[in-house]
């Protein structure tokens, strides 16, 4: 790792920025699985929950970014990074955890692992990406911005309720991302003959995907709008 390289620094930003804007749910989970917990339980179930989803998440992220040198598949991951950025913005604002708290330190350690692993298959896909395959940066950027999310949880939540934006542009760095997936693929490395295609293809996509995330976020909230007007008239 060269430290003194802006392209290292950037894609170290790239990595932690990205996974605090798709971790906050997750931080979510380990504060409803030890809900129940009595103190000293409470803070070995989330020591002990977070340690185990990390280290999945490690592996899981290393063995993705290992997977993304082979012929298109990181193209293919690109193309799904975009409705994955274009979901995180139509579902802005729209709570849907339902996970239940345990009063058994172990059991509360299980639903913070598996539920960890279940919603972390985006974040493992992003971060793999904007790493460019540098296993190094993939783990420090991912030690240094887990436990941000896991301390800084109701924090970051309040911020990007205070500030909408910040989902955006989460967002459209990660259609960012998936252009520079599709363009450092093998089989469409020649696109990188036609100089402008490298600024073209990423900042394009950041772009389309910031637009049609956020036209769907507004057709979803009003579509859900008589639907709530209805319900209250029914009271």
């Amino acid at each position: 790792m060269d430290f003194s390289d802006a392209n290292f620094w950037g894609c170290l930003v790239s990595i932690i920025f990205i996974n605090l804007i798709l971790s906050g749910d997750n931080a979510v989970v380990i504060a409803l699985a030890t809900l129940n917990l009595s103190g000293k339980d409470k803070k070995r179930g989330i020591f002990w929950g977070t340690f185990g989803a990390v280290t999945l998440r490690i592996l899981l992220t290393t063995i993705a970014a290992a997977l993304l040198k082979v012929p298109f598949v990181q193209a293919g991951g690109g193309l799904l990074l975009i409705w994955i950025a274009i979901k995180l913005l139509k579902d802005q604002g729209c709570d849907d955890q339902h996970i239940e708290g345990s009063t058994n330190l172990f059991d509360a350690i299980k639903i913070i692992i598996f539920a960890d692993l279940m919603m972390s298959l985006d974040n493992v896909l992003a971060v793999a990406g904007a790493s460019g395959g540098h296993i190094g940066l993939l783990i420090l950027g991912l030690c240094l911005s887990i436990p941000i999310v896991i301390f800084c949880s109701t924090l970051l939540s309040k911020l990007m309720n205070r500030w909408p934006s910040l989902v955006s542009l989460g967002s459209g760095l990660l259609g960012y991302t998936a252009g520079e997936m599709v363009l450092n693929d093998k089989v469409f490395h020649f696109l990188h003959e036609i100089h402008a295609l490298e600024y073209i293809i990423p900042w394009g996509l950041a772009i389309i995907v910031v637009i049609i995330g956020n036209v769907l976020k507004k057709a979803r909230k009003g579509a859900l709008l008589p639907k709530v007007n209805e319900a209250d008239h029914s009271l």
